[in-house]
């Protein structure tokens, strides 16, 4: 019974998050169902900051060494560590959007499992810039990509919960339709606040970040009218960059 009270319906929500989200080894069933679909958006700005730790703390331990292998290895931990999965979104989007052709072909390109031409590169720069921006950051870099990575997935959560999808039916519109509203703008208030508290300063790429999120807003309903699971892990990838030089940014201003 007291696996269905409230506080652990909660903690199903930041379990199925971190399912979800990432390939850290949870196993411990649960329901992927609307009502624990909604709780796991309170949770996503935490789950990017547990990705972008891990691969900090691969980045610290590594900058002993060097700085430009802990550079590479702390992006290839946050491949490890979320499968690719917005790499592949990242991919799918590129295809579509470059295409040029009308919205149900874009559509189409996106759902194909094959990936093109757009997509390969848009992946191989995605890396390669993620790489070049952390070997040239200064400061406390693992802190920068735990929040980077969490003003990642901020973004996305705002997508999922306050946007309309562009194709029913997909993962993004099961998360639209699990009405998650309530939860996601509370941990946005949470993730906000904690920000603040950690240096008031951070809340200049949180809010370049976001932004840079309403540009994507204005993109995506012109192409397609709205927002798809690739789309969510496009916005992902690429507010992660946007986030790490607002960083750069903040620490050369300093």
């Amino acid at each position: 019974m007291l696996w269905h009270t409230g506080e652990v319906k909660m903690i199903k929500g930041f379990i199925l998050a971190i399912q979800f989200l990432t390939r850290i080894p949870i196993n411990i069933p649960v329901d992927f169902n609307r009502e624990n679909l909604s709780k796991t958006t309170f949770f996503y700005p935490l789950t990017g900051m547990i990705i972008g730790g891990i691969a900090g703390l691969v980045y610290y331990l590594a900058s002993y060494i060097n700085k430009d292998i802990a550079s590479f290895l702390a992006v290839t931990t946050i491949i490890i560590v979320t499968g690719g999965l917005h790499l592949d979104g990242l991919g799918d989007t590129f295809d579509g959007f470059l295409s040029a052709r009308d919205r149900e072909r874009i559509l189409d390109i996106m759902k194909d499992s094959r990936i093109g031409t757009y997509g390969v590169v848009a992946i191989i720069l995605d890396i390669l810039l993620k790489y070049v921006v952390i070997s040239n950051l200064k400061g406390n870099v693992p802190l920068f990509l735990a929040l980077s990575c969490g003003n990642g997935r901020l973004v996305s959560v705002i997508f999922m919960s306050f946007f309309k999808t562009a194709r029913p039916g997909g993962i993004g519109d099961t998360l639209v339709k699990s009405n998650p509203k309530k939860y996601a703008l509370s941990g946005a208030i949470l993730y906000s606040i904690m920000t603040f508290l950690i240096n008031p300063v951070y809340l200049i790429p949180l809010g370049i970040s976001l932004i840079y999120a309403f540009l994507i807003k204005i993109k995506t309903y012109k192409v397609i009218g709205g927002f798809t699971g690739d789309v969510y892990g496009a916005s992902i990838e690429t507010t992660e960059i946007v986030s790490l030089l607002s960083f750069m940014g903040v620490m050369a201003w300093m």
